[in-house]
């Protein structure tokens, strides 16, 4: 490791500790030449095998850029979509693979986003399984309101669904 400072090559580690709950080791080190200190972390590069062959570094953000397209003119903040992000890059680090074939990539998006909004999962879903007909929306619509039966979305998805209440016996002066 070159030093930051003078850019020389004489560095020594002084401490290292996990960080990141185990992604990552976090070093601190100081230069042999000018004995200034400086800190480094390391961490598993995840890497994508595209369907060319090519492979490229992950890349949080344009995975949720394929899932803001998705989710445009819903109820979905940025926050939640950070998160979203953090789940699937943490799914994906799971794995314990140094490299995810770029269809893991969209698997890996598809639960949390089912959970996020259902709309914006169909709309996902639908590019990313390349639906070929209203069969196809309909079979996964279908799977949607059986797992909603079943209580496996998530709470503020159910509750939508649910029908308003309206007195109708309400005498109004």
């Amino acid at each position: 490791m070159n030093c930051p400072f003078c850019k020389d090559g004489d560095t020594r580690v002084l401490d290292s500790r996990v960080a990141d709950d185990g992604g990552a080791i976090r070093r601190r080190r100081v230069c042999g030449n000018c004995q200034k200190r400086f800190t480094t972390i390391e961490q598993m590069q995840l890497s994508v095998l595209k369907r060319s062959g090519a492979t490229e570094p992950f890349n949080r953000e344009k995975a949720v850029a394929g899932v803001r397209k998705a989710c445009k003119g819903r109820p979905v903040s940025d926050d939640d979509l950070a998160r979203l992000g953090q789940q699937v890059e943490d799914a994906l680090r799971e794995s314990g693979a140094a490299e995810i074939a770029a269809d893991e990539v969209g698997l890996a998006i598809l639960e949390p986003l089912k959970c996020l909004d259902e709309v914006a999962y169909l709309r996902f879903a639908s590019v990313y399984k390349a639906f070929d007909s209203v069969d196809d929306f309909a079979a996964e619509i279908a799977e949607l309101m059986a797992r909603a039966a079943d209580g496996e979305l998530a709470e503020h998805t159910a509750h939508r669904d649910e029908p308003r209440e309206h007195d109708s016996t309400t005498q109004h002066p």
